[in-house]
């Protein structure tokens, strides 16, 4: 946060907006306190001046004098809340449901998910996650969904998003639960550095904004094992070199040890699950600036609901095995100064669901403002957004959560949302 000059805040004081005139496009907000994530230190009666969407100054304990005959402005009003940057979840997947788990999703036509992937986009945004990583798609459907809420079709967050996810052929990326004779084949498949430098290229021309491959098998597949390495290091390099050339971040799917190690060799910027991260995979993290972005929170959900809602045996199984060591692997990477950003997975859980995550980060070790910082300064700079999301400063998005109660004591507060606003505009 940075804090407006004597000069500043003197002219914020009687006029409210500083030397910039105010407009139909200017809002203040107020509140009790803001929280300055980057000091891990609350600002007391913040008054927060934005202009068209984004933060103009940041004072505390300014005026905010009445308006004048002519002038045009709101005030959003959020006395007795802590106003916190807009949160972060940097692997969803939009177009899922957990409900409809193993078979039970044939039932629905392919343009079923583009309408549920609309739906979750709000939900998500509801409870205060502002930016998004969406790390796969079918059919393109988070490309078109992430069109129609930036020309303000639809209310959701903003959206990063992958298009279709990078694989071997037969592996976690690709289609694996029909027979040869209904031909189906993920179209982002590919088995050789040169095709998968393509599929690169394919993704992005149709509107993924970040490339995600597949290391390792996973859970949620059929005939594919979580530790097991699908991809080799030659082919992982081809895709991160080929992402990067082309202005992208690289984030990769590997559970298995081996998968990390490559991951993270071939120059990956996140490392998804990071299931079975060992302590050389963990070294190489914290001396490559990698990023682990690990889903410790919808297990229980997986456990007790999957069954019923028609998630198989065996992937069920694959989530026993993986669950414990990805936990005490999370507090293993955290302890050792490793890179962490919020990810939920969500699509595997409920999407309305995933802030309940920040309570399971702090009961493994890690302490509520790196938690907080997880889904906000951390995950900003991974998607290469300083400065524009997970901050409130000037020049950054106007995107801010407000919780009543005091998130450094109590982080579960952030399960429990009270106002979002994204781009200066109240959307709960």
């Amino acid at each position: 946060m940075r804090s407006l000059t004597a000069t500043c805040a003197l002219a914020l004081s009687l006029t409210g907006l500083c030397a910039t005139p105010l407009s139909a496009q200017t809002v203040i907000v107020k509140a009790d306190r803001m929280l300055d994530v980057e000091s891990g230190r609350y600002v007391e009666n913040p008054v927060i001046v934005i202009v068209d969407g984004k933060v103009q100054s940041v004072d505390a304990n300014a005026v905010i004098v009445p308006e004048t005959v002519g002038e045009k402005r709101e005030v959003i009003d959020l006395s007795g809340h802590t106003v916190l940057p807009g949160l972060i979840d940097m692997h969803v997947h939009l177009d899922g449901r957990p409900e409809y788990g193993g078979y039970s999703s044939l039932r629905f036509t392919d343009r079923f998910w583009t309408i549920i992937a609309a739906a979750n986009a709000k939900k998500m945004l509801d409870v205060g996650f502002t930016t998004v990583r969406n790390l796969g798609a079918s059919h393109y459907n988070v490309v078109g969904l992430d069109q129609a809420i930036d020309e303000g079709w639809i209310d959701g967050p903003r959206i990063i998003n992958a298009a279709h996810a990078l694989g071997a052929t037969g592996g976690h990326c690709d289609e694996t639960f029909l027979p040869p004779s209904f031909g189906a084949v993920s179209p982002a498949v590919g088995d050789s550095p040169d095709e998968l430098r393509k599929r690169v290229r394919e993704q992005r021309k149709y509107g993924a904004e970040v490339i995600k491959a597949c290391a390792t098998g996973g859970v949620f597949s059929r005939n594919t094992a979580p530790g097991i390495q699908q991809l080799t290091l030659e082919e992982l390099t081809a895709i991160a070199e080929e992402a990067h050339f082309w202005g992208l971040k690289a984030a990769a799917h590997a559970h298995g040890t081996e998968g990390i190690k490559a991951a993270i060799l071939a120059g990956f910027d996140t490392i998804e699950h990071a299931s079975f991260a060992d302590d050389e995979g963990i070294r190489l993290a914290k001396e490559r600036g990698t990023f682990f972005s690990m889903d410790i929170f919808n297990t229980e959900y997986t456990l007790s609901q999957g069954e019923a809602n028609g998630v198989l045996e065996e992937n069920l199984e694959k989530e026993r095995q993986v669950s414990k060591a990805q936990r005490d692997n999370f507090t293993k990477a955290y302890r050792a100064g490793v890179r962490m950003v919020f990810a939920s997975d969500a699509g595997v859980m409920p999407h309305e669901q995933v802030g309940g995550q920040f309570a399971v980060m702090v009961e493994l070790g890690m302490s509520p403002i790196d938690a907080i910082r997880a889904a906000t300064s951390n995950a900003a700079e991974a998607l290469g957004q300083e400065g524009e999301v997970g901050t409130i400063e000037p020049g950054a998005w106007a995107d801010f959560i407000a919780v009543d109660g005091d998130p450094l004591a109590d982080v579960s507060e952030l399960a429990d949302v009270d106002a979002v606003i994204k781009g200066g505009k109240r959307v709960k």
